[in-house]
């Protein structure tokens, strides 16, 4: 069972339907809507601010969800992907956002709706994502026009994946 803990008396809630793999830790003042999965080694700290995660997000192996004490806290749309071994760290992520492998954001940075970041991705203090783009670099920069083909192949492709790789380890 993942490792769960309260903090100053906030404990973590979550939606129906959620995957927590038996080594992820989810601790303080964590809110997480329905058919979420949170995977091995992956974090999620709302011990300094809190954390808002909306329904069907996945945070695979190794990420780490965070904030800043008193400052930053991190809101998470619905239908998001944080890819392995990502930081998204106090931030605000809209609906339909795939964060891909290893790529941090950091504090203050707003991803609008249907935005895809490039794995490696560095997203700085304070950037604005706009909506319906690829981002890549470092710092990361619009790199093309998200196309419909691509959100459904990839961010909501990823997302609904997710569900059903969950329901695996549930049996």
């Amino acid at each position: 069972m993942a490792l769960i803990k309260p903090v100053l008396g906030k404990r973590p809630q979550f939606g129906t339907n959620c995957y927590l793999a038996e080594n992820a830790t989810i601790v303080g003042d964590v809110i997480m809507g329905n058919e979420c999965s949170v995977w091995f080694q992956a974090v999620i700290r709302g011990d300094v601010h809190y954390i808002r995660i909306g329904h069907k997000v996945n945070v695979q192996d190794g990420a780490v969800i965070h904030c800043t004490y008193q400052k930053a806290p991190t809101n998470i749309g619905n239908n998001v992907s944080i890819g392995h071994r990502a930081i998204v760290h106090g931030c605000t992520l809209h609906d339909n956002v795939l964060v891909g492998m290893g790529a941090i954001i950091m504090d203050h940075a707003v991803v609008e709706e249907n935005v895809l970041i490039a794995a490696g991705t560095v997203v700085l203090e304070n950037s604005h994502l706009e909506s319906s783009y690829i981002y890549a670099g470092v710092p990361a920069k619009k790199v093309k026009k998200l196309s419909p083909e691509t959100f459904t192949d990839t961010i909501e492709r990823i997302a609904n994946n997710y569900v059903m790789y969950s329901s695996w380890f549930k049996a």
